[in-house]
């Protein structure tokens, strides 16, 4: 936003420089982005200066060349060539002396010592156009009446560069998104440091109704889209251009002047906040307006020519035939001022800013009045922009106000109450803050102090300080205009002797698996916690109705926060694909949210709302491609197992990790990873085709999603340690198992680790047979396990007796025969 310096002394009186300001702006929380001079003559008539000619007489080698000298204000006149047929001794003139740069369009030239056919000449006598104050180059300028001789041309002409400063203002602080916004701020920070910056605003004491009859009506539908709305009728008014004061305030902030009428809202819409429209009365059909939501599937033209579609959620300002203006976002084509325009209807209204936002967002717009309107526009301050806009424009385009204003405001905003003690306020600053200081920066906030003890006070805030509604809130403001720099750091400092909490710990895991994925090929990827709530339709696992939907989601592809990383993988794995990238492996870890609706109590609020870190890895594409030592070799979800068990052996849990194969609807094929308490600790599998399908992905999609909050809990209790590489050699058994088939592998060592847990190293399948010669439902498992003992040899007998023990248990347990 950028901030006139020029304009801020209209409000407010201060002798800070503009590198000043900006400091002072910054400390208090409007932090300045930068500052540019703007000059409204270009080089701001530098160099040039009232001269008197005191000769003049004709140069000897010319016919139309003049040699003349003239008064600058210095020890020695200076001579100077002109050739202007109108200078004559005893003007007074304006001269560029040496060194001035002169500017024509984007060309520059410097005045310099000159010789003119023989004779020297050192300066210039200049003309309207070559400094920029007018077009005409019929002659030198004369000034009308005497002045002192070496007077800066700058002081004659009252030329003042101006000085943008861009501010950055929060969202919250809409009450700043004006010129007397940013001087109310201004007038505290001067107030708390001893200077009385005189804030004040013109006065609109003179405004009165010209005629009682003349004036239109107006109805409002809708009183939640419009809080209040205000207007009133100018007659016989004249659309011209702008005074020079009004076009220099408004291109100094970058906007372009348009005409008297329109220049006057805009005008007013950065020095007060409150956006304003105006009318053309005669197209105003039926002499009403009425201002009510728009039809569904209307069309409706816009000042930029575009047609838009509305819906019954857009709020329109309309006449007894059709819309003229989408209210608080942007006008229409039809019913704008234009030259021809006479009769005008001012509006000063306050919008709901929830109606909008959702207006502008559908619709594509980003306007200056849709961006007040959607941060909270003070309704208590139409009343005065309307009549401050209506006494401008009887002053600058005359007319005459017809009838009486009319202001609907069916439910008044109150100032907000707020009760602040002193206990509070020295807590949350760190330091004690007088009282007499506390209550004199509320008053330069304009916070009303109604009633006061030795503990606290009673507040009226107000109405257009909608940031400021709880005790906190006061207290940042007040800090804001104490200043930070003023809160001492202390010389003690009081810290706990933990070198390590359980967040730091789970960071650090985090970074080890992170570098272990990184290593393994794998790229990570964040995506948005917003969501789609579509996704969720028809899933039982995730259910649409436990999803957490936002109250003014910015559309209907980011309604709800996502339940599972999946889907915001599959975006991205569906991104890379239509990119020729096929070949992916992806990890990623965020917050996953849920809502338990039979868990929700309405006088908690957070009651059935819960979150969980996850972290979830997808592979997609070949593993081996291109290859001139391999041929090409798709990824499976095999490799992704391997990855997963990988993480649990880094984490130094995947002793107690147990694995069960599962049916899921998301998954064609997965398996459940749980500890041996039962606590789910993550799933994983080949994505489903009908997942899929919803994100055009043709090819295989293996997904593992692990609940990280567990693993931690699981991985605190466990500690990594390395150990030397074993001296005694390992054994291996085999063993050729007929089991029914529903047995997983993954049954069969479980059976095995409970069997053994300390000399039982390893486990795995080598070979499956289902076919001939095996009875009916049955199939067969070759299986190795490997034995080994870090500190002895094993004999035969210790063998012999841990593979009675595991074959005895595969035996009860699950049926298992040898072959």
């Amino acid at each position: 936003m950028n901030i006139s310096y020029n304009w801020l002394k209209d409000y407010v009186n201060f002798d800070l420089t503009p590198e000043e300001l900006s400091a002072a702006l910054t400390s208090i929380g409007l932090e300045t982005g930068g500052i540019e001079e703007v000059q409204t003559i270009k080089g701001g008539l530098n160099g040039l200066v009232i001269g008197k000619v005191l000769t003049c007489v004709d140069h000897p080698n010319s016919d139309h060349l003049h040699i003349t000298t003239v008064d600058l204000g210095e020890a020695e006149p200076a001579q100077i060539v002109c050739g202007a047929a109108n200078v004559a001794a005893g003007q007074y003139v304006v001269v560029a002396t040496l060194g001035t740069v002169l500017y024509s369009g984007d060309e520059s030239f410097t005045i310099k010592k000159s010789k003119i056919r023989g004779v020297e000449s050192f300066g210039m006598i200049c003309a309207e156009d070559e400094i920029g104050i007018g077009t005409s180059h019929d002659g030198i300028i004369v000034l009308s009446e005497p002045v002192k001789p070496g007077t800066p041309a700058k002081e004659y002409y009252n030329i003042e560069s101006d000085y943008i400063l861009e501010v950055d203002i929060t969202p919250n602080r809409i009450d700043a998104a004006s010129h007397y916004g940013v001087a109310r701020d201004l007038a505290a920070y001067l107030a708390h440091r001893g200077h009385d910056g005189g804030l004040h605003r013109p006065s609109v004491a003179d405004f009165a109704i010209d005629r009682p009859d003349g004036g239109i009506a107006v109805e409002v539908e809708n009183h939640e889209a419009c809080i209040r709305y205000s207007g009133v009728t100018v007659r016989n008014v004249k659309v011209a251009e702008s005074p020079d004061w009004l076009k220099q305030r408004l291109s100094a902030i970058g906007l372009r002047p348009i005409n008297n009428v329109v220049d006057i809202t805009n005008y007013l819409l950065h020095s007060t906040g409150q956006p304003l429209h105006c009318f053309d009365l005669n197209r105003i059909a039926g002499g009403k307006i009425i201002v009510k939501p728009a039809k569904e599937g209307d069309k409706f033209v816009t000042l930029d020519e575009v047609e838009r579609t509305l819906t019954a959620n857009d709020l329109m300002i309309c006449n007894t035939e059709e819309p003229m203006c989408i209210a608080g976002v942007f006008g229409g084509l039809k019913s704008g001022v234009t030259d021809a325009t006479t009769d005008i209807f001012l509006e000063s209204a306050c919008f709901n800013p929830t109606w909008v936002r959702k207006t502008a967002r559908r619709q594509g717009l980003n306007t200056d009045s849709s961006f007040r309107f959607e941060r909270g526009v003070d309704p208590n301050d139409t009343l005065y922009t309307l009549k401050r806009a209506a006494l401008l424009v009887k002053e600058l385009a005359g007319g005459e106000i017809c009838g009486d204003i009319v202001d609907i405001y069916p439910s008044p905003v109150a100032p907000f109450s707020v009760t602040l003690t002193y206990e509070k306020i020295d807590t949350l600053i760190g330091k004690h803050i007088p009282a007499d200081t506390v209550k004199n920066i509320l008053r330069s906030l304009e916070i009303e102090i109604v009633s006061e003890n030795e503990r606290e006070l009673s507040l009226r805030v107000p109405t257009y300080r909608v940031d400021v509604q709880r005790d906190v809130d006061v207290i940042e403001d007040l800090l804001r205009i104490y200043g930070y720099n003023h809160v001492e750091i202390s010389d003690r400092v009081h810290s706990s002797l933990s070198y390590k909490t359980p967040t730091d710990q789970a960071h650090q895991f985090l970074n080890l698996i992170s570098e272990q994925l990184t290593g393994c090929g794998f790229n990570e990827i964040m995506n948005n916690s917003l969501t789609c709530g579509a996704y969720y339709d028809d899933l039982q696992c995730w259910p649409h109705a436990h999803c957490v939907t936002l109250l003014n989601p910015l559309s209907n592809d980011l309604n709800v926060m996502r339940q599972t990383l999946l889907f915001g993988g599959l975006e991205s794995i569906s991104h890379n694909i239509n990119r020729r990238r096929a070949n992916l492996r992806f990890y990623e870890n965020g917050n996953c949210y849920y809502f338990n609706p039979e868990a929700h109590n309405d006088e908690k609020i957070l009651s059935g709302y819960s979150e969980e870190h996850h972290f979830a890895l997808w592979l997609t594409g070949n593993r081996v491609e291109g290859s001139w030592a391999h041929p090409d070799e798709k990824s499976t979800v095999y490799e992704m197992k391997a990855y997963v068990e990988n993480i649990f052996t880094r984490l130094g849990i995947a002793g107690d990790v147990v694995a069960v194969q599962t049916s899921d609807e998301v998954y064609s094929a997965a398996l459940t990873y749980s500890n041996r308490g039962g606590k789910l600790l993550g799933k994983m599998g080949l994505v489903s085709h009908k997942i899929l399908k919803r994100f055009d992905i043709d090819a295989d999609v293996a997904f593992a999603e692990l609940n990280w909050g567990a693993l931690m809990k699981m991985a605190a209790k466990h500690t990594v340690l390395f150990s030397d590489l074993p001296k005694f050699q390992a054994v291996k058994r085999d063993l050729a198992l007929l089991v029914d088939k529903s047995v997983a592998f993954a049954d069969i060592e479980k059976v095995a680790r409970e069997s053994e847990r300390k000399l039982l190293k390893e486990v795995y399948l080598f070979d499956v047979y289902e076919g001939k010669n095996l009875p009916e439902g049955k199939k067969s498992y070759a299986v190795t396990f490997m034995l080994q003992d870090e500190n002895k040899t094993l004999n035969d007998k210790q063998i012999d007796a841990i593979m009675h023990k595991i074959i005895s248990n595969l035996q009860q347990k699950l049926e298992a025969q040898l072959r």
